[in-house]
């Protein structure tokens, strides 16, 4: 009697049991897919959290002030796909306490500088210099805080915020990678200053730190870790509009605001899940390649998607039109907004050989360069790595520019470029070394390009596979 109440009992309880154990899967998978869609949205803020980070923890330098690397970019600087043919100098700031001033030098005769103000999601505030909003004059830009209404005195430059926190890249331009124009190059950009609006009439000295030394890695985490960049940043920042959707998914995974982010072990494993999904997806998607810039079939892309490229420039102000997923992809292999693409600079991406095959860093390539190349200043072509898209580690250089005087050009003013494990023989000037064992992928960087250079009048080669040396 007793058997066959309990089997009754297991029978009742069963279907409960099952519902329940169902009941759990679905939440798991909801977290994990709330994971994946939160990474791919919080992608900017999680880079630009990641450098700042990285500033605070490894460096002198504190929000308010100025780190810069006293030589050209070296593998040390593990940001994503760097400029290693300028002197960077960057500031984080924050507009909690009130505005801050960007005060920028005017271009001299041999000194100018490429700069690009963004917020905390780094969505472009303004260019700034020779190619900028103020065409090289410089000028006194005013980070305005959240709802900030107060008129702001004669001669300062407004730059309207939906967020407290953002920074700027100021790129000081080189004449050569000689230790003259590189020192040149510091001075002038030690002209900048960073302060408060509230103490404009007796600016405090700006703090600047050389950080040239220092293993500065802001690479994407893909582990559980990238949730709390995404937190910390949710804690400080006022939602969007526009980004109020996030709100429940957010808080499913267990980020909401003024509450501790602390999953649990079994949490955190599916948060992993999640982010290694989006890491996946994200690489998919570059991958399988964006627009071609040159033609059709050119194996040079435009730098990120063009719809993307449209909603950034016009503050995502289009009510049809929010490119989440495509921004995800640009921020996963690099960072910074670019108000004006094409005015002051642009870059093509390239990632295949002519062939169609991915660049191999045991194998040896060549890029022929046209002469003439339609630019107003100085263009580069830089080697990353594949899958961290940060410059190669312990590596001698990672590019080489129209800067460089001992570069060997033909004789109808065109460069044809190496890259390799191995210099070809005679064409060490001109190389630029891979890691053998892992793939790369290829940045041209034109500097003030030209009508020309947009008309497609000039086009720049596939690179082609060549015997090894």
């Amino acid at each position: 009697m007793r058997s066959i109440a309990l089997l009754c009992m297991l029978l009742l309880a069963g279907p409960a049991l099952s519902a329940d154990r169902t009941a759990r899967q679905v939440f798991d998978q909801e977290i994990e897919r709330n994971a994946v869609q939160a990474a791919v949205w919080g992608i900017p803020v999680v880079n630009y959290d990641l450098m700042r980070q990285e500033m605070l923890e490894k460096t002198p330098g504190k929000v308010g002030q100025v780190i810069y690397w006293g030589r050209p970019l070296d593998w040390r600087n593990q940001t994503l796909t760097p400029n290693p043919d300028a002197l960077y100098f960057m500031v984080f700031f924050s507009t909690k306490d009130g505005p801050v001033v960007l005060d920028l030098p005017p271009a001299e005769e041999k000194a100018s500088f490429n700069g690009n103000i963004v917020t905390a999601w780094q969505l472009p505030l303004e260019d700034a210099g020779l190619l900028g909003y103020d065409k090289g004059k410089g000028g006194k830009f005013v980070v305005l805080p959240p709802g900030y209404t107060d008129k702001l005195p004669d001669g300062f430059i407004p730059l309207q915020s939906e967020v407290y926190g953002g920074y700027m890249l100021f790129r000081s331009n080189l004449a050569s990678h000689g230790d003259a124009d590189v020192h040149a190059s510091i001075d002038y950009g030690k002209k900048l200053k960073v302060y408060p609006l509230s103490a404009a009439a007796n600016p405090p000295e700006t703090v600047f730190s050389d950080v040239k030394d220092v293993l500065f890695d802001s690479t994407i985490r893909w582990d559980a870790s990238f949730f709390d960049n995404l937190n910390r940043v949710v804690q400080e920042e006022p939602w969007i509009s526009r980004d109020r959707v996030m709100i429940d998914q957010l808080k499913s995974i267990g980020i909401e605001k003024d509450k501790p982010f602390e999953p649990d072990r079994h949490t955190k494993s599916l948060l992993t899940k999640g982010i290694k999904e989006a890491e996946a997806l994200l690489e998919a998607k570059y991958d399988a390649g964006l627009p071609p810039f040159f033609s059709e079939k050119s194996r040079w892309t435009f730098p990120a998607y063009p719809d993307l490229i449209k909603a950034m420039q016009s503050d995502f102000a289009e009510q049809d039109a929010y490119p989440v997923d495509h921004r995800g992809v640009a921020y996963s292999y690099a960072y910074i907004g670019i108000k004006r693409l094409g005015a002051g600079q642009f870059y093509a991406i390239s990632i295949r050989d002519k062939d169609g095959n991915a660049f191999d860093g045991g194998k040896t390539y060549r890029l022929h360069v046209p002469g003439n190349v339609p630019v107003q200043q100085y263009w580069s072509v830089t080697a990353y790595d594949r899958q961290t898209h940060a410059l190669i580690k312990n590596v001698a250089r990672a590019s080489r520019s129209s800067q460089i005087p001992e570069l060997v050009k033909n004789g109808d003013g065109s460069v044809d470029l190496y890259f390799g494990p191995k210099a070809p023989k005679g064409k060490g000037t001109n190389w630029v070394p891979t890691d053998p064992k892992r793939q790369f992928e290829l940045m041209f960087r034109a500097y003030g390009p030209t009508k020309e250079f947009f008309d497609k009048k000039w086009v720049l080669s596939d690179v082609v596979r060549v015997a090894a040396p």
